[in-house]
This record gives structure tokens, sequence and C-alpha cells, in this order.
């Protein structure tokens, strides 16, 4: 389905189709990949949850550049090892004093095609990589389900088997740790390991990952499992279709719980594409609220491409104008080399 990889290069935003090589000999490689991405965003509700006013008027932004290596040496017939090492910076201004303001991926393994791949560093949580990732389709604001950080990071091991009668089974764990912590620095709580797993499942044009995740409050979670079910849908060449839910408990010292429910297409004709995505999200002890998100992408080139996008997190506690007024909007171009 031609256009349905052409659809995943001009949206989904991790696109690294450019990649060069710079290097190959003797079963190694080394890739060079990344983007330059500029826009103007603006919008956004003008009163947050607070209450207080908020300067919503556009601005001049980067659209998330990165620049990144990857490596691999083949070690036998069966397994390869391999490295990435990427950064983000912040392209549309000068900013000498920061240059790359985040180590996005820093990690290394081993895969083996018939035992699995195995990998440990600073990575996209694998419950996003098998779970979520369908509905990642947007640069900026759109995806309402958990995201690549998702327990996850840094000072993680994954795990995923190989692809057997469509079915890739995968596990991880994040380590906090306190060493070398003193008095005050210290949670009382020693090391802490989030683990996360699940299974995903690929048949033709179907696509359905299942996940947990223990979202420990060392983390940024409120201590409680959170689960997801999300699949998609290649209906034509055209058109793909995606429906997913995720939840998580309440937790009585910190709340958080919540369900959501999003659904979701996408849309290709020649160079263009257009996305569109509609959630409910049910927060406990805050009632419902609706979300949505809408994009168009061009590409003028293989490596260049222009967009425009609406986004709205229609959140308890937000004061909205109604319509397209709270709407935040992002255009701009990415160049991937």
């Amino acid at each position: 389905m031609q256009v349905a990889v052409v659809a995943t290069t001009v949206v989904m935003a991790s696109t690294n189709a450019s990649a060069a090589t710079l290097y190959e000999q003797d079963g190694a490689q080394l890739d060079v990949y990344g983007r330059i991405a500029m826009g103007i965003a603006g919008g956004g509700p003008k009163v947050n949850t607070a209450g207080q006013q908020v300067n919503n008027s556009a601005e001049f932004v980067d659209v998330y550049s990165r620049l990144g290596f990857r490596v691999s040496q083949q070690v036998s017939d069966d397994v390869s090892a391999f490295g990435r090492l990427e950064w983000r910076f912040t392209g549309d201004e000068r900013n000498t004093a920061q240059g790359f303001n985040e180590i996005r991926q820093s990690y290394l393994g081993l895969k083996s095609e018939r035992y699995g791949t195995l990998q440990a560093g600073n990575f996209d949580s694998l419950y996003y990589q098998f779970v979520s990732a369908p509905f990642d389709v947007y640069l900026d604001r759109g995806l309402q389900f958990s995201s690549t950080g998702l327990q996850s990071r840094g000072d993680s091991v994954g795990y995923y088997t190989p692809e057997l009668n469509g079915f890739t089974t995968f596990v991880q764990v994040k380590h906090y740790s306190e060493r070398g912590l003193i008095g005050a620095e210290q949670q009382n709580e020693g090391n802490v390991v989030a683990a996360q797993g699940g299974i995903h499942y690929q048949h033709g044009p179907l696509s359905v990952g299942v996940g947990a995740v223990e979202d420990v409050v060392r983390g940024g979670g409120n201590g409680e499992m959170l689960y997801g079910v999300m699949g998609s849908y290649q209906v034509t060449d055209s058109v793909s279709a995606r429906l997913g839910t995720e939840w998580q408990g309440q937790n009585d010292q910190y709340g958080g719980g919540y369900e959501t429910v999003g659904v979701g297409a996408t849309y290709v004709t020649g160079s263009w594409a257009f996305t569109a995505d509609y959630y409910r999200i049910n927060r406990d002890n805050q009632g419902g609220s609706d979300a949505w998100a809408a994009g168009s992408y061009y590409k003028l080139s293989s490596a260049f491409n222009v967009f425009v996008e609406l986004a709205e997190n229609d959140a308890p506690g937000i004061t909205h104008n109604g319509g397209l007024k709270d709407a935040y909007w992002l255009t701009g171009a990415r160049y991937h080399f």
C-alpha cells in the first residue's frame, strides 16, 4: 500500500525517511537523520484553570527540530547490535547558550530474529510504540493518549519478541534511584521500579495493541495502573481509521483517574494528507469533556512539506468561547534530511 507509506511519511512527527548512510562496511552501518521545522503558533484558551488571563497571540516557534544518528553492526547471522543518539534543538532563535536542549533518544541493544530485541537507555516507551502510536499523527497537541515519555526516557530496559503469527509481546522497566541523595533530598521511597507490558497484533490492514503501565508517582504518575487498548485499520489505500480507549484508576491522594475514548481517520490523496480525531475524556470527580484535532499536510518534495493544524483540549476548568475561537493553531514547514 504505497499511499499508506506516503501517509506515514507526511503525517507522523517521528518520520526519518530521509536518513543518509554515512558509513557502511563489514556489516557496520552509521546513518544520520533529522529535521528542521519552523512555524507560527497561536490561539488556545484566554483563561487558564486558575482563572488567570493568558496571552494567546501568535508567535514564531520551532516545531520539534532534531538531529540523530543510528548505528548497527551484524554480530552473527542472527544477531545484530544497534544504538541510537538523538538531540532536540530550538531552531527558531540563536539561543547560543543552550544549543541542543534535550537528549531525546540515547540507547543501545541487541536484536535477534529468533529471540527478539533487548535495549537499554533512553527511548520511547514500548507502551507508546506498540499501543498509542497510531494516534500520534500530529506535530503538536493533537494526541490525548499517553505519549513517548510514559514511565520511560532514561534508566530503562525493554524487550519485545519477534512477531509470531502476527503477535508481538513487549515488557519494559524503568528504575528510579535515590543513590547519592542525603537528608531532605530523599523521598523515603528508596529505589522504585515502574513496569509496563502488553501485546501487539498485526494482520494485514489491522493493527491492535493492548498494554498496561505501572504509573508510579516518581515518574509523574498517580501511583495507579494505566491501561490502553488501541487499533488502526487500513480501510483503503487512501483511508485509514483508528479507535482506542485508555483508562486509569483514581488515587485517594493524587487523584488523576480518567477514562478516554478516541476515534480518528487519515485520508491521503496524491501529495496531500488530512487527519481528524475526536476524544471524549471523563475525569474522575471532574465530569466529562471533549477534545479534537485536525490537520492538513502537503509534500512539496520527498523531503519538504508544509502543514496546518488545529486542536482544542476542552479540559474542565478552562473557559471556552465556543466554535474555533479558542482552538490552538499551528502552521509551518519541515525539511527532513
